[in-house]
Protein backbone atom coordinates (compact mmCIF):
# COMPACT_ATOMS: atom_id res chain seq x y z
CA UNK A 1 0.00 0.00 0.00
CA UNK A 2 0.81 3.81 -0.55
CA UNK A 3 0.04 6.47 1.59
CA UNK A 4 0.19 9.66 1.12
CA UNK A 5 -0.41 12.25 3.70
CA UNK A 6 -2.50 16.08 2.88
CA UNK A 7 -4.18 14.12 0.25
CA UNK A 8 -7.17 16.56 0.22
CA UNK A 9 -4.49 19.49 -0.62
CA UNK A 10 -3.12 20.80 -3.80
CA UNK A 11 -0.28 18.98 -4.20
CA UNK A 12 -1.54 15.94 -2.57
CA UNK A 13 -4.58 15.65 -4.92
CA UNK A 14 -2.13 16.09 -7.82
CA UNK A 15 0.11 12.90 -6.49
CA UNK A 16 -3.06 10.72 -6.43
CA UNK A 17 -4.04 11.25 -9.72
CA UNK A 18 -0.38 10.32 -10.99
CA UNK A 19 -0.28 7.14 -8.88
CA UNK A 20 -4.25 6.29 -10.24
CA UNK A 21 -1.73 6.08 -13.75
CA UNK A 22 -0.06 3.18 -12.99
CA UNK A 23 -1.54 1.83 -9.75
CA UNK A 24 -4.64 0.08 -8.46
CA UNK A 25 -6.79 2.53 -6.33
CA UNK A 26 -7.63 -0.10 -4.04
CA UNK A 27 -3.50 -0.13 -3.34
CA UNK A 28 -3.89 3.77 -2.47
CA UNK A 29 -4.36 5.29 1.12
CA UNK A 30 -5.45 9.19 0.89
CA UNK A 31 -4.32 10.01 3.99
CA UNK A 32 -6.76 13.42 5.44
CA UNK A 33 -7.64 15.45 8.62
CA UNK A 34 -11.24 15.36 7.63
CA UNK A 35 -11.96 12.02 5.52
CA UNK A 36 -16.15 13.72 5.14
CA UNK A 37 -14.08 16.54 3.04
CA UNK A 38 -12.38 13.40 0.91
CA UNK A 39 -15.61 12.31 -1.23
CA UNK A 40 -13.89 13.08 -4.43
CA UNK A 41 -11.15 11.00 -3.58
CA UNK A 42 -13.65 8.21 -1.74
CA UNK A 43 -15.30 8.09 -5.44
CA UNK A 44 -12.32 7.02 -6.86
CA UNK A 45 -11.87 3.68 -4.99
CA UNK A 46 -8.71 4.87 -2.90
CA UNK A 47 -9.31 4.15 0.71
CA UNK A 48 -9.68 7.20 3.15
CA UNK A 49 -8.36 7.64 6.60
CA UNK A 50 -8.28 10.15 8.56
CA UNK A 51 -4.40 11.57 9.72
CA UNK A 52 -3.98 14.41 11.72
CA UNK A 53 -0.68 15.58 12.67
CA UNK A 54 -1.67 16.74 15.39
CA UNK A 55 -3.11 13.36 16.80
CA UNK A 56 -0.93 10.69 17.24
CA UNK A 57 -3.48 8.23 17.58
CA UNK A 58 -4.94 8.95 14.11
CA UNK A 59 -1.64 8.44 12.78
CA UNK A 60 -0.80 4.56 13.28
CA UNK A 61 -4.43 3.53 12.64
CA UNK A 62 -3.93 5.79 8.86
CA UNK A 63 -0.61 3.89 8.14
CA UNK A 64 -1.77 0.18 9.27
CA UNK A 65 -0.61 -1.79 6.28
CA UNK A 66 1.37 0.80 4.31
CA UNK A 67 5.11 0.11 2.81
CA UNK A 68 5.73 3.52 1.08
CA UNK A 69 4.66 7.01 2.80
CA UNK A 70 4.64 9.72 1.14
CA UNK A 71 4.71 13.15 3.88
CA UNK A 72 3.84 16.23 2.57
CA UNK A 73 5.25 19.12 4.70
CA UNK A 74 2.32 21.01 7.38
CA UNK A 75 0.95 24.02 6.08
CA UNK A 76 1.23 25.59 9.27
CA UNK A 77 4.78 27.09 9.55
CA UNK A 78 6.03 27.01 13.12
CA UNK A 79 4.26 23.81 13.83
CA UNK A 80 5.11 21.49 11.50
CA UNK A 81 8.66 19.49 14.00
CA UNK A 82 6.32 18.54 15.82
CA UNK A 83 3.64 17.78 13.32
CA UNK A 84 6.20 15.27 11.22
CA UNK A 85 7.67 14.03 14.42
CA UNK A 86 4.52 12.33 15.06
CA UNK A 87 3.95 11.07 11.21
CA UNK A 88 7.64 9.87 11.27
CA UNK A 89 7.13 7.95 15.32
CA UNK A 90 3.82 6.05 13.48
CA UNK A 91 5.58 5.50 10.87
CA UNK A 92 8.31 3.34 12.70
CA UNK A 93 5.56 2.04 14.55
CA UNK A 94 4.03 0.07 11.29
CA UNK A 95 6.69 -0.85 9.83
CA UNK A 96 6.87 1.64 6.74
CA UNK A 97 9.47 0.61 4.28
CA UNK A 98 10.21 4.12 2.30
CA UNK A 99 9.42 7.30 3.57
CA UNK A 100 9.25 10.00 0.87
CA UNK A 101 9.36 13.84 2.30
CA UNK A 102 8.26 17.10 0.72
CA UNK A 103 11.67 19.46 1.92
CA UNK A 104 12.87 22.34 0.22
CA UNK A 105 15.62 22.89 -2.39
CA UNK A 106 19.29 23.94 -1.70
CA UNK A 107 18.65 22.60 2.30
CA UNK A 108 22.02 22.10 3.18
CA UNK A 109 22.82 25.73 2.74
CA UNK A 110 19.46 27.48 3.17
CA UNK A 111 19.16 30.90 5.05
CA UNK A 112 15.71 31.16 4.28
CA UNK A 113 13.41 31.05 7.42
CA UNK A 114 11.70 27.57 6.08
CA UNK A 115 14.79 25.94 5.90
CA UNK A 116 14.90 25.31 9.90
CA UNK A 117 11.57 23.30 10.16
CA UNK A 118 12.28 21.05 7.22
CA UNK A 119 16.14 20.47 8.43
CA UNK A 120 14.90 19.30 11.72
CA UNK A 121 12.34 16.96 10.22
CA UNK A 122 15.05 15.41 7.71
CA UNK A 123 17.13 14.83 11.03
CA UNK A 124 14.56 13.25 12.36
CA UNK A 125 13.74 10.61 9.69
CA UNK A 126 17.62 10.15 9.44
CA UNK A 127 17.61 8.87 13.19
CA UNK A 128 14.15 6.79 12.54
CA UNK A 129 16.11 4.14 10.44
CA UNK A 130 13.62 4.45 7.98
CA UNK A 131 14.52 4.00 4.34
CA UNK A 132 14.03 7.50 3.01
CA UNK A 133 13.90 9.91 0.62
CA UNK A 134 14.15 13.50 0.40
CA UNK A 135 12.35 15.68 -2.10
CA UNK A 136 13.93 18.94 -1.61
CA UNK A 137 11.40 20.70 -3.72
CA UNK A 138 12.03 24.52 -5.37
CA UNK A 139 9.47 27.20 -5.19
CA UNK A 140 6.07 26.36 -6.77
CA UNK A 141 5.41 28.11 -10.05
CA UNK A 142 1.92 28.92 -8.42
CA UNK A 143 3.58 30.88 -5.74
CA UNK A 144 3.95 33.31 -8.62
CA UNK A 145 1.55 33.11 -10.91
CA UNK A 146 -1.40 32.88 -8.21
CA UNK A 147 -0.37 36.60 -7.73
CA UNK A 148 -1.53 36.97 -11.56
CA UNK A 149 -4.95 39.30 -11.19
CA UNK A 150 -3.63 41.03 -8.73
CA UNK A 151 -0.58 42.18 -10.88
CA UNK A 152 -1.90 42.55 -14.07
CA UNK A 153 -5.03 44.98 -11.65
CA UNK A 154 -1.58 46.82 -10.38
CA UNK A 155 0.52 46.74 -13.33
CA UNK A 156 3.03 46.17 -10.81
CA UNK A 157 4.89 43.16 -8.84
CA UNK A 158 6.37 43.87 -5.52
CA UNK A 159 9.06 41.73 -4.35
CA UNK A 160 12.46 41.74 -2.35
CA UNK A 161 14.26 39.07 -4.61
CA UNK A 162 16.45 41.47 -6.83
CA UNK A 163 17.68 39.79 -9.61
CA UNK A 164 17.91 36.72 -7.90
CA UNK A 165 16.41 33.83 -9.99
CA UNK A 166 14.18 31.11 -8.88
CA UNK A 167 14.26 27.48 -10.24
CA UNK A 168 11.01 27.12 -10.29
CA UNK A 169 8.52 24.19 -11.52
CA UNK A 170 4.26 23.62 -11.45
CA UNK A 171 3.09 21.17 -8.53
CA UNK A 172 1.73 19.11 -11.42
CA UNK A 173 6.04 18.12 -12.12
CA UNK A 174 6.69 17.73 -8.75
CA UNK A 175 3.89 15.51 -8.05
CA UNK A 176 4.82 13.56 -11.05
CA UNK A 177 8.43 13.30 -9.01
CA UNK A 178 6.82 12.25 -5.74
CA UNK A 179 4.89 9.38 -7.99
CA UNK A 180 7.63 7.98 -10.09
CA UNK A 181 9.66 7.82 -6.48
CA UNK A 182 6.69 5.75 -4.87
CA UNK A 183 5.79 3.55 -7.71
CA UNK A 184 9.61 2.52 -9.03
CA UNK A 185 12.60 1.19 -7.05
CA UNK A 186 16.08 2.19 -6.37
CA UNK A 187 15.59 5.43 -4.53
CA UNK A 188 16.44 4.77 -0.78
CA UNK A 189 18.33 6.95 1.34
CA UNK A 190 18.67 9.40 -1.70
CA UNK A 191 18.26 13.20 -1.51
CA UNK A 192 16.83 14.74 -4.61
CA UNK A 193 17.10 18.59 -5.33
CA UNK A 194 13.99 19.15 -7.48
CA UNK A 195 14.52 22.21 -9.75
CA UNK A 196 12.68 23.43 -12.58
CA UNK A 197 14.58 23.30 -15.84
CA UNK A 198 14.41 27.35 -16.72
CA UNK A 199 15.05 29.59 -13.93
CA UNK A 200 13.89 33.13 -14.15
CA UNK A 201 14.16 36.62 -12.16
CA UNK A 202 10.50 38.29 -11.15
CA UNK A 203 11.65 40.99 -13.52
CA UNK A 204 11.76 38.43 -16.02
CA UNK A 205 8.66 36.88 -14.70
CA UNK A 206 6.55 40.54 -15.31
CA UNK A 207 8.07 40.84 -18.50
CA UNK A 208 6.64 37.58 -19.58
CA UNK A 209 3.04 38.72 -18.16
CA UNK A 210 3.40 41.43 -19.94
CA UNK A 211 4.35 39.88 -23.24
CA UNK A 212 1.28 37.86 -23.10
CA UNK A 213 -1.32 40.30 -21.74
CA UNK A 214 -0.23 43.82 -23.84
CA UNK A 215 -0.15 45.63 -20.95
CA UNK A 216 2.81 47.60 -19.45
CA UNK A 217 3.92 46.31 -15.81
CA UNK A 218 6.73 46.53 -13.83
CA UNK A 219 8.55 45.04 -11.22
CA UNK A 220 9.54 47.09 -8.42
CA UNK A 221 12.43 45.54 -5.80
CA UNK A 222 12.45 46.50 -2.24
CA UNK A 223 13.95 46.33 0.55
CA UNK A 224 12.64 42.88 2.65
CA UNK A 225 11.81 44.92 5.90
CA UNK A 226 9.98 47.17 3.22
CA UNK A 227 8.43 44.59 1.44
CA UNK A 228 7.19 42.82 4.25
CA UNK A 229 5.76 46.30 5.80
CA UNK A 230 3.88 46.23 2.27
CA UNK A 231 2.68 42.82 2.44
CA UNK A 232 1.15 43.34 5.65
CA UNK A 233 -0.37 47.11 4.74
CA UNK A 234 -1.91 44.56 2.10
CA UNK A 235 -4.10 42.33 4.86
CA UNK A 236 -0.99 39.67 4.93
CA UNK A 237 -1.01 38.31 8.51
CA UNK A 238 2.42 39.39 9.74
CA UNK A 239 4.23 36.01 10.27
CA UNK A 240 3.46 34.79 6.38
CA UNK A 241 4.42 38.52 5.24
CA UNK A 242 7.68 37.92 7.04
CA UNK A 243 8.36 34.15 5.40
CA UNK A 244 7.19 35.46 1.84
CA UNK A 245 10.17 38.50 2.71
CA UNK A 246 12.85 36.37 3.71
CA UNK A 247 12.33 33.71 1.03
CA UNK A 248 12.59 36.48 -1.33
CA UNK A 249 15.50 37.41 0.18
CA UNK A 250 17.20 34.24 0.17
CA UNK A 251 16.31 34.05 -3.38
CA UNK A 252 18.52 36.93 -4.29
CA UNK A 253 21.31 35.31 -2.37
CA UNK A 254 20.57 32.27 -5.33
CA UNK A 255 18.79 29.67 -2.57
CA UNK A 256 16.08 28.85 -5.05
CA UNK A 257 18.13 28.63 -7.60
CA UNK A 258 19.80 25.69 -9.10
CA UNK A 259 20.56 23.83 -12.15
CA UNK A 260 20.40 19.86 -10.56
CA UNK A 261 18.48 17.78 -13.35
CA UNK A 262 16.62 15.52 -10.73
CA UNK A 263 13.39 16.96 -11.12
CA UNK A 264 13.92 16.40 -15.34
CA UNK A 265 15.13 13.14 -14.83
CA UNK A 266 12.44 11.67 -12.70
CA UNK A 267 9.68 12.88 -14.62
CA UNK A 268 11.22 12.20 -17.78
CA UNK A 269 9.95 15.17 -19.55
CA UNK A 270 10.92 19.15 -19.66
CA UNK A 271 9.32 20.73 -16.67
CA UNK A 272 6.59 23.58 -17.09
CA UNK A 273 7.82 26.71 -18.85
CA UNK A 274 7.20 30.09 -17.14
CA UNK A 275 5.00 31.08 -20.55
CA UNK A 276 2.73 28.18 -20.39
CA UNK A 277 2.21 28.45 -16.51
CA UNK A 278 1.41 32.16 -16.88
CA UNK A 279 -0.36 31.18 -19.55
CA UNK A 280 -2.77 28.67 -17.88
CA UNK A 281 -3.06 31.04 -14.94
CA UNK A 282 -4.63 33.77 -16.93
CA UNK A 283 -8.49 34.52 -16.32
CA UNK A 284 -10.66 33.15 -18.22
Amino acid sequence: MIAVTGANGQLGKLVIAELLQSTPAASIVAAVRNPESAAELKSLGIHIRQADYTKPETLTAAFADVKKLLLISSSEVGQRLPQHHNVIRAAQQVDVRLLVYTSLLNLDQSTLALANEHRGTEKFIRDSGIPFVMMRNAWYLENHTGQLAAILNNRTMLGAAAEGKFASASRADFAAAAAAVLTSSGHENTIYELAGDHAYTLSEFVAEIASQSGKSIVYKNMLPAEFETALISFGIPAGFAHILANSDAGAAQGHLNSTSCDLHDLIGRNTTTLADAIRAAFPA
